[in-house]
């Protein structure tokens, strides 16, 4: 019987990054979720040569093989995360192909090392610390004259709450423009504007003065309110290369509706994923509803769901 790997990863919500100035020496750190769903699932076997029902397999599989000798590999998507809306299909993918990989041949790779061979997860780590760890996380970027050549390192990292739900949106009309933006990420990156110092001055002591205390003391009302000045005024300092505040009008309108019922209301990296933190089944139902409508009255629909955050990380399964 052919081994097989099988390996089912989350999605993660991204919130923002808290220092793109780089005057204190280190560039970026990154707030964000593991969430439990979308979720990636894998199997990886043995084969005669490399093949995937994905061309971005095939692309990280090349790039795992630049560092590291491995016969070949089968990898097949089971289930995917929605591509290029902002909630790390890449990343996971590339994180989750490199360990299926490594466990199948007993290359005893950290994912880490994976991390490292297939050049995902070092400019902002929040994909890699959910694979690796779930949960809530913070990691604290990396040194400016180090980039893409190590990996973040995990400032704080806290299990979610049950009870603490996020209803996400994913709407339908912006998304094939977003995903044209999000191929020319890397051009964006490498010439972006640097940050006022004191902007990042006020997204740090917003990240250590109030959405980290305010999680550890299970203040939802204030913790929500964080998140909303953070990403807000992360909205404000990209709004050069995006239409607004946010992505796109309708993020801007949803974002709006969405602070009438939620704690906070937030857009994961270049959108056009937007999310809500409310607590309970009843007010998440609640609030999905009335995004659903939003979507459907104010352009083609979406995908509106509601989600815990995954408090695991990835699982791995061989048989």
């Amino acid at each position: 019987m052919d081994m097989v790997v099988r390996i089912s990863a989350p999605a993660h919500l991204h919130t923002g990054n808290p220092d793109l100035s780089g005057d204190m020496g280190r560039l970026y750190g990154t707030v964000g979720f593991a969430i439990e769903k979308p979720r990636l699932e894998i199997e990886v076997r043995e084969a005669e040569k490399d093949r995937s029902n994905d061309e971005d397999a095939l692309k990280f599989l090349s790039r795992l093989r630049e560092r590291y000798d491995f016969p070949p590999v089968e990898v097949t998507v089971r289930s995917y995360i929605p591509k290029w809306v902002g909630i790390g299909f890449h990343t996971t993918l590339a994180l989750s192909t490199g360990m299926a990989v490594s466990k199948l041949y007993g290359l005893n790779l950290s994912l880490e090392e994976v991390a490292l061979a297939v050049r995902r997860g070092l400019i902002t780590a929040l994909g890699f610390y959910a694979l690796k760890v779930g949960g809530f996380i913070y990691e604290g970027g990396f040194p400016v004259d180090k980039r893409e050549k190590v990996v973040p390192p995990l400032i704080f990292r806290g299990d979610f709450p049950s009870d603490w739900l996020f209803v996400v949106a994913i709407p339908e009309t912006p998304r094939k423009a977003l995903a044209e933006i999000r191929k020319r990420e890397d051009e964006i990156l490498g010439n972006l504007k640097k940050m006022p110092p004191e902007l990042a001055d006020r997204l740090s002591r917003i990240v250590l003065m109030k959405i980290l205390p305010a999680f550890v003391e299970r203040d939802i009302k204030t913790f929500g309110e964080g998140l909303y000045q953070f990403n807000h005024l992360l909205g404000e300092f990209w709004s050069d290369y995006q239409e607004n505040v946010y992505c796109c009008d309708i993020v801007n309108e949803g974002i709006r509706l969405m602070l009438n019922e939620a704690y906070c209301a937030c857009q994961t990296s270049w959108g056009p994923t937007f999310y809500g933190l409310v607590r309970g089944q009843a007010q998440a139902e609640r609030l999905k509803s009335i995004v659903e409508d939003f979507l459907r009255e104010n352009g083609d629909g979406g995908e509106v769901f509601v989600t815990g955050v995954d408090n695991r990380g990835m699982v791995v399964e061989r048989g």
